[in-house]
């Protein structure tokens, strides 16, 4: 007992026999394995497990040479010196005791492909009980061909059940001869089937193995040279058979023949009694003993065979004869079952097993009344027939032909019938059963129960699927050997091709396990999540059935991730499983590993050798479909990496013969495997150039498709089953040949793909001296008794290392992201073209997301100089900045810039996603430069008009101060004349015969500061543009601009002189850019904000962008001359708008001024009138000058307050464009007015701008609101009351002038009042008094400014809406050619990247009509793409052009990119319902014939509308 303890220690186990291990400990990925002569003790345990889960059998022959871990020689007592070195098969039966039963038997599965013995009675280390494991042999199935029987046929047979002789082998005393070592002669020559004494790491002394019992089968191979001719097993009892002894009875009573090992016959020995007993026992007996070397048959199946110094190969040859005529003849046979019934401990009788035993027996009392070839048809009725016509007409919906929308309402009526069909269909008990107790029984129990469903219905099966399989094989092998011989076309081959597909099909009908039954729940779930069917109460929760495989998944079970038989994704059952996956364990990062390779190449098998997986494989079958598991990283190495699983998806093989349609289905299965993986496993079998060159094909396409859809999967190739892997010369041969045959059919594949490559290089990041894998064979000899390859094992070893280390680099996926990459990839792949198709949601998102942030990026930068300007231009109006250039904008934002270009670094070189937003990293660091350049070359010009206009003050500033001066002395002068008891209309009469007189000189004064002078602007503004002023000079001189769109010839403008057409498009270009001016220069409000050169600048902007763009369109190279008067046209045209509306401006801004001077001045004449001191006045008279500027302040202030508070929290404003065009058309669809529509569809900016407008009205007008102007009020009366007390502390009590000039300094910053006429007030001696009316004028007119209507803000140079729109209209305004949707882009210029908008519309929408009628066309543009419609790119073009290729019409036509998804938005659908009469009246034609309207869109709701533009922001 203590010594057992302390081996346990010594293997840090001793915790670990109460808490055992669990195959989720060693099914993690862990540190790399350390090399054999590192080991220590404490290493042995998880060296040994995970060697084994590689199918290494040396994992048995690791042991640590020379260590002694300081073992207390009062445990080990006087023989320790004898156990320095643990025993390997103490090793492995430590392990075993320490396991549970699940990892328990994965072991032992796991020793049986290792062709190991296995263990049959185990005795309890510290209660001597004996235990049969018989539960950890249930997953083991033997495979052998009788050699005698007439067809040769194969039998495959869970061993449990399995009828066999048993030979059982065991010892009397001690021998020097080893008994292990001569049975293994009788199973394997060449391979150690049970350990021996001779077997590296063995020691003398051993503690857990003696009294164990292990069994092997020798099965036959169906040749001549085979040892026997049925299988047999043999069954081996370790130890002393005498201190054995109920090993000894159990196993002497079910054998077939005993095989003893005795060092004597003497009646003397030891050994006699039971000697006696099995010489008089009716069984065969062959007894091997040391006496002699002579051989004795003492009776029919009796053997003495006399060992002494004989050769092991002869005695061996010896036992085989007499064992093969033992066997030949009538004997006992034995099956493992039976050890149940011995009475000792089997682990089955485990509560929780006894359990999952009889949950799996009620699922099967349903299976077992089926026939075996009906049992899908009959109790899985939702994946048969009904799946796959809906998997069929789901993907006629990608090729619709003629009346495509009607085709399409009528498909999703069919579809939805069969939904109805598989809601409806009858499940009988199976599946109600099998999802009750799945839900219901405890995690350990549910384990139990799903193994032995597997394992009962493998049973089932094997029982009547051998022959199929036999049928199917041979018929196999004939196609086969007719395509080597006989021409591929000979009917001959084509008839058994065919015959080879019903084989197939009966086979498939007959193939049935546990992914059928997930798959009927998946079907379920679909079939009612569709229909939004509620689960019925006599029934079980379809809901929750998500949620049960997310369990299963997460506890290591695989998931089907395509469906094999229908070849199909279902997107809602696995984006819900997902979901459920995401709700457990968070949105997990995944690097997602997927392997292609042909039908049969031991893909899976690798796959479980390297993870220890236990893919689900149906009894007799390769994979099909594909599968996906989930592989965790262990805690010990997660800091290395940036994901916490690995996803293994595996892949049905490619090219297998039975499957129909093979060629497209390896496309897709390439491509979705190649796209859904962030590493693709390529395994290539054998050394075959043609049949690999038939794989790489399919593969080289594969990643073709990937590049050009902006996916960058990484990849590795794996050559299998390869002579001589080691040689350095042989290995570099073969990767420069593979390298040349992939390079080869990248050439070939370039033009059917239209895909810009030369070498294998082009499409993906390879490198053929490390992407090129090596692996022996898997096999170490023939099957079916042969052995794994150790090369094979140490290949995986290091494929899994250097896998690990390419991962280690990648951020992989989150769970979301890869669900979306499902989606994207499986909707591409349902449509002809995969690449035209291919929508990256998961790059659109983050794209999106990118927009936002970018969107935050530059409303920051804005923010900034909005603050910026708005000081400067009160410092520019205080006369304390005098010039505004580049450099020194630039330095007030640079603090700001540098933080946001900071944050952009750090927001491109974040792991996640790092890779897939490097492609805009460049495009989004630039245009962020050149946003702030902008912005800081608009503040420019702003100020510098403001400079202009303060020099123009200037200039007046002495002549209007001497104006005002005298006015006031006027005004003084009269009220000292005036009696103070006049009346108010007296007092005003009075007043205005002085103020008449004055009049003139102020209105001169605001002429002169507001004239404006547009013929030098205009030169200016194309000089900024780029014109040389020698030409702009040239042009003007000339006039020929003025009358340019009467022009008889334009040859002098173009370069392409040939073209007949170039007058009419000139003409019409030239009326179009005129009439897009002159309704641009009308939306602006000169009238009411004066003229700007910003306009004019604008002006010529939209010219030379018209230019280029009809350039483009129509091929045409127009001169630099053409520009120009183009632009001075433009120019000339709206020159008397702008005069004259600037005029109505000066009007205004003159009543204005004339009105706050009249007030100023009235208020110190009644002042005086009524006998207020010059304190009074003066201070009346400063709050007064002050007013106005204040009045500005708070009102520019409040508005950046509201565009601030309107972008960060109004849900319109907050997003992308994207999101601002969502809440556009839900407001259209409220107001439900035709004519907005109009104006939306054929003005968006307009619209929209119009829309912000609107929002913002509302917005300001809540009362809510008024607190941001009364908290700028409350800030700007503290800022003027701390500069009046810090004069007033400054100056002291004199010198008014001296505090009047501090009181300005400190206000200049933020307010303007200009100059104080202090001689009228000399009177005014003591500046703290002057400080104190101040005050006291101050409380009213911050009282009048706390209730000024927020209205106010229109007056001012600053608005929220102008704001807003100036921040969120700063994008992409180009139009859908078809249907007017608007880009969604957020940047204007986001070449190289095509417009796109995310979801389109009806062309007719845009007054599309089929050509020679009034039909409307009601086809989305998404759905015309995927057809094969035609179209004409212009009115009087004369060939159609495929909507395929839309591109190669040219012009607008090339500038989009329109991805094919169907015509998904419900709103648009409504919205031609809703307004049919108006819009057939608007564009003049009808809703008949081709434009007839599906009677489906009749059925939706203006709620139902608004809803699905939910969609537009998912």
């Amino acid at each position: 007992m203590q010594r057992i303890q302390a081996l346990l220690d010594r293997l840090h186990l001793k915790d670990r026999f109460e808490h055992k291990l669990t195959s989720a400990e060693f099914l993690q990925i862990g540190p790399a394995l350390k090399h054999d002569q590192d080991l220590s003790e404490r290493d042995l345990s998880s060296v040994y497990l995970h060697k084994l889960l590689m199918l290494d059998y040396r994992a048995r022959y690791i042991w640590v040479r020379d260590q002694n871990d300081d073992i207390s020689t009062e445990v080990l007592g006087s023989s320790s010196p004898e156990y320095n070195n643990i025993h390997p098969m103490d090793l492995q039966m430590a392990v075993f005791h320490c396991s549970d039963s699940f990892l328990k038997q994965t072991l032992v599965t796991k020793l049986s492909q290792c062709q190991y013995a296995l263990p049959l009675l185990v005795p309890d280390p510290f209660t001597e009980g004996i235990e049969c494991p018989l539960w950890t042999l249930r997953q083991i199935k033997k495979t052998w061909r009788k050699t005698q029987a007439e067809d040769n046929s194969k039998v495959t047979i869970p061993i449990c059940t399995a009828q066999t002789p048993m030979v059982f082998c065991f010892r009397l005393g001690s021998l020097s001869a080893s008994k292990s070592q001569l049975i293994n002669t009788l199973i394997n020559d060449s391979h150690s089937t049970f350990y021996h004494r001779n077997c590296p790491g063995s020691t003398k002394s051993r503690l857990l193995f003696d009294g164990v019992a292990e069994i092997a089968w020798y099965c036959p191979a169906g040749k001549p040279n085979d040892t026997f001719t049925d299988c047999v097993a043999f069954c081996n009892l370790h130890g002393d058979g005498l201190t054995h002894d109920k090993q000894l009875k159990i196993l002497m009573d079910k054998s077939s023949v005993n095989v003893v090992f005795v060092p004597t016959l003497r009646k003397d020995h030891v050994s006699s009694d039971v000697m006696s007993v099995l010489l008089e026992s009716p069984k065969p007996l062959i007894v091997l003993h040391e006496d002699s070397s002579s051989t004795i048959k003492v009776k029919n199946g009796k053997y003495k065979v006399g060992i002494k110094d004989r050769g092991q190969s002869d005695v061996s040859e010896e036992l085989k004869s007499f064992l093969g005529d033992i066997l030949s003849g009538p004997c006992e046979s034995f099956q493992l079952e039976s050890i149940s019934n011995t009475g000792i401990r089997v682990d089955e009788q485990d509560p929780c097993c006894s359990k999952g035993l009889s949950a799996a027996r009620e699922v099967m009392n349903t299976i077992q009344t089926v026939d075996v070839t009906t049992i899908k048809s009959s109790l899985f009725p939702r994946q048969g027939r009904l799946l796959q016509e809906w998997c069929r007409i789901n993907k006629e919906q990608y090729c619709l032909q003629g009346d495509i929308e009607k085709e399409r309402c009528k498909k999703q009526n069919e579809l939805q019938k069969l939904r109805e069909d598989q809601c409806n269909a009858s499940t009988d008990d199976l599946m109600d059963t099998f999802v009750r107790h799945l839900a219901s029984l405890s995690p350990t129990e549910r384990e139990y129960y799903l193994t032995w469903t597997q394992i009962l219905m493998d049973a089932h099966a094997t029982e009547n699927l051998s022959s199929i399989q036999q049928s199917y094989e041979q018929k196999l092998a004939e196609v086969l050997a007719l395509k080597k011989k006989a021409d591929k076309s000979s009917e001959g081959l084509k008839l058994e091709e065919a015959e080879l597909k019903k084989m197939s099909s009966k086979l498939q009908s007959a193939t049935c396990g546990l992914e059928h039954i997930f798959r009927e729940m998946e079907q379920i779930y679909e079939a009612h999540k569709s229909l939004n069917k509620q689960p019925k109460k006599e029934q079980p929760d379809w809901s929750k059935y998500p949620e049960l495989a997310a369990e299963l998944m997460i506890s290591g079970h695989p998931m089907e991730l395509m469906d094999g038989d229908a070849g199909h994704i279902p997107l809602i059952w696995i984006s819900s499983l997902i979901d459920q996956l995401i709700h457990k364990l968070g949105d997990k990062r995944v690097f997602v590993l997927s392997v292609l390779g042909v039908q049969g190449s031991g893909k899976t098998t690798m796959l479980n050798a390297m993870f220890g997986l236990q893919f689900a494989v149906s009894a007799g079958r390769c994979t099909r479909g594909a599968f996906m598991q989930l592989v965790k990283l262990s805690e010990d190495i997660r800091r290395d990496f940036q994901w916490d699983y690995i996803l293994v998806v595996d892949t049905e093989g490619l090219q297998a013969l039975e499957l129909e349609g093979t060629v497209q289905r390896d496309n897709e299965l390439a491509t979705f495997a190649v796209g859904v993986g962030n590493m693709t496993l390529v395994n290539i079998f054998g050394e075959n150039p043609s049949e690999m060159k038939d794989i790489l094909q399919i593969v080289v396409q594969a990643f073709m498709r990937m590049k050009k859809v902006k996916l960058s999967p990484s990849c590795v190739f794996v050559h299998r089953n390869m002579t001589d892997v080691g040689a350095a010369e042989k290995n570099m041969d073969r990767k420069k040949k593979l390298k040349e045959t992939l390079d080869q059919i990248v050439k070939l594949a370039a033009s059917a793909e239209l895909c810009n490559a030369a070498s294998f290089s082009d499409i993906i990041e390879f490198d053929a001296e490390k992407d090129v894998k090596y692996f022996a064979k898997l096999w170490e000899g023939s099957s079916p008794m042969a052995p794994p390859n150790p090369d094979y094992s140490v290949s995986v070893q290091e494929l899994k290392s250097f896998i690990l280390s390419k991962a280690s680099q990648s951020s992989g996926v989150t769970l979301s992201e890869f669900k979306t990459k499902v989606q994207d990839l499986w909707n591409a792949l349902l449509n002809e073209n995969f690449v035209f198709s291919f929508k990256n949601t998961i790059e659109i998102a983050a794209y999106r997301k990118l927009e936002v942030d970018f969107g935050n990026w530059t409303w920051a930068l804005r923010n900034e100089m909005l603050n910026v300007e708005k000081q400067l231009h009160t410092r520019i109006e205080n006369g304390t900045v005098h010039k505004i250039d580049h450099a020194f904008l630039y330095g007030q934002i640079s603090r700001k810039y540098e933080e946001i270009k900071m944050a952009i670094a750090q927001y491109f070189d974040r792991k996640e996603q790092k890779d897939l937003l490097a492609q805009w990293k460049n495009q989004h660091e630039q245009k962020i430069k050149d946003f702030c350049d902008d912005m800081v070359r608009r503040t420019q010009r702003n100020l510098n008009d403001i400079l202009e206009e303060k020099k123009r003050k200037d200039q007046l500033n002495e002549k209007k101060m001497t104006t005002e001066e005298q006015l006031l002395q006027k005004c003084q002068e009269l009220a000292q004349q005036l009696k103070r008891d006049m009346k108010g209309e007296d007092l005003e009469k009075q007043f205005n015969s002085v103020w008449q007189k004055h009049v003139p000189e102020l209105e001169e004064h605001v002429k002169h500061v507001k004239k404006i002078n547009l013929v030098h602007d205009q030169t200016e503004v194309l000089q900024e543009v780029g014109i040389e002023s020698t030409l702009i000079i040239t042009r003007k001189n000339s006039e020929s601009y003025k009358n340019l769109s009467k022009v008889e010839d334009y040859s002098g403008y173009v370069e392409q002189k040939d073209n007949p057409t170039t007058k009419e498009h000139i003409t019409k270009f030239i009326c179009t850019v005129e009439e897009e001016a002159v309704e641009e220069i009308k939306s602006k409000p000169v009238a009411t904000k004066g003229y700007s050169t910003n306009y004019l600048r604008e002006m010529a902007q939209h010219v030379n962008t018209s230019v280029e763009d009809f350039q483009t369109q129509w091929k045409y190279s127009l001169k630099q001359e053409f520009t120009v008067d183009l632009t001075l046209y433009v120019f000339e045209r709206t020159e008397i708008w702008i005069s004259e509306e600037h005029e109505k401006f000066v009007k205004t801004e003159i009543d204005k001024y004339l009105e706050q001077n009249k007030h100023e001045h009235y208020t110190v004449f009644s002042n005086f009138c009524k006998g207020e001191s010059s304190e009074v006045v003066f201070a009346e008279l400063i709050c007064e000058k002050l007013k106005p500027s204040m009045t500005e302040t708070v009102c520019n202030r409040t508005a950046i307050d509201i565009a601030q508070v309107m972008r960060n929290s109004y849900p319109a404003f907050n997003g992308s464009r994207v999101n601002l065009e969502k809440h556009v058309l839900k407001s259209l669809a409220e107001k439900g007015e035709f004519k907005r529509y109009v104006s939306y569809i054929e003005n968006p900016k307009t619209y929209i701008e119009t829309f912000i407008k609107e929002e913002v009205q509302e917005y300001i007008h809540r009362e809510k609101n008024v607190q941001l102007l009364k908290k700028n009020v409350d800030e700007i009366k503290n800022h003027v009351i701390t500069a009046l007390n810090k004069a007033t502390e400054k100056v002291k009590e004199g010198d008014v002038e001296a505090g009047l000039q501090e009181f300005h300094s400190l206000l200049r910053e933020n307010l303007n009042f200009g100059q104080i006429p202090i001689k009228n007030f000399r009177d005014v001696k003591i500046f703290s008094v002057l400080k104190e009316a101040i005050e006291k004028t101050l409380g009213p007119i911050t009282d009048d400014l706390k209730n000024l209507p927020l209205v106010k803000m229109n007056e001012f140079r600053l608005q929220p809406d102008q704001i807003l729109i100036d921040q969120l209209c700063n994008c992409c305004w180009e139009k859908c050619p078809f249907c007017a949707a608007v880009c969604t882009n957020t940047i204007k210029d986001h070449r190289p990247d095509k417009h796109s908008v995310l979801f389109h519309r009806p062309s007719g929408i845009h007054g599309w009509r089929i050509r020679g009628t009034v039909e409307m066309v009601i086809d989305f543009c998404t759905t015309l793409v995927a057809s094969d419609r035609k179209f004409y790119p212009q009115a009087s073009s004369q060939v159609p052009i495929p909507y395929k290729i839309h591109q190669s019409a040219g012009g607008k036509y090339a500038e989009w990119s329109i991805t094919p998804d169907g015509s998904k938005l419900v709103y648009w659908k409504w919205f031609i319902c809703h307004f049919q009469k108006e819009l057939e009246d608007y564009h003049k034609v009808k809703c008949v014939g081709q434009g007839e309207i599906p009677s489906d869109w009749r059925k939706y709701t203006k709620e139902e509308a608004i809803e699905s533009l939910n969609e537009i922001c998912m």
